[in-house]
């Protein structure tokens, strides 16, 4: 049996929201254990000109629900990029996750085809669902995640693969 669009997308973004989840856990354990202010790790970035923890979480959870319902013809849920403590971004990625359980098989599956418009950088952008969500949502969405493991990895928060891929992999 092929995979389908849902199969692709909407397991994989629990799984990996949750995963991200366990180790922002992991951070705010670490912050205060070493007595450092949790606002450095949310504020931190790998270089001067990339942006900080807080805005990876935000946007792996925007990649995720966006595509969620682009793929099934309904409407995201819009949340505020203002989380500036874990207990928000965890908030924030329940919220994420919540949504996601929402969204069925039935609502994704068909929807290699569907028409897909977004607004970048001024510009409209037109995919097809397949190719957006293997060739824009996965890489971006990814992208976000592994800068986050990055960034606290690289602030010297004890992590590994297993705690990226949620232990398998």
């Amino acid at each position: 049996m092929p995979l389908s669009m849902y199969q692709a997308s909407i397991p994989v973004f629990i799984r990996m929201m949750g995963n991200l989840s366990a180790i922002l856990d992991k951070a705010a354990a670490y912050a205060e254990a070493k007595k450092i202010d949790p606002s450095v790790l949310i504020n931190a970035r790998l270089a001067p000109d990339m942006r900080p923890l807080s805005f990876q979480v935000q946007t792996a959870s925007d990649m995720a629900k966006g595509c969620a319902a682009r793929l099934a013809g309904i409407d995201a849920p819009s949340f505020p990029d203002t989380e500036s403590t874990f207990p928000q971004l965890q908030e924030r990625i329940a919220k994420t996750i919540a949504f996601l359980r929402t969204v069925t098989a039935e609502q994704v599956d068909g929807s290699e085809e569907r028409d897909v418009v977004l607004k970048l950088r001024g510009q409209e952008t037109r995919f097809k669902g397949q190719p957006y969500l293997l060739t824009f949502v996965l890489p971006n969405f990814y992208f976000h995640l592994t800068t986050a493991y990055a960034i606290l990895r690289h602030n010297g928060l004890d992590i590994g693969k297993a705690d990226f891929t949620g232990g398998r992999g």
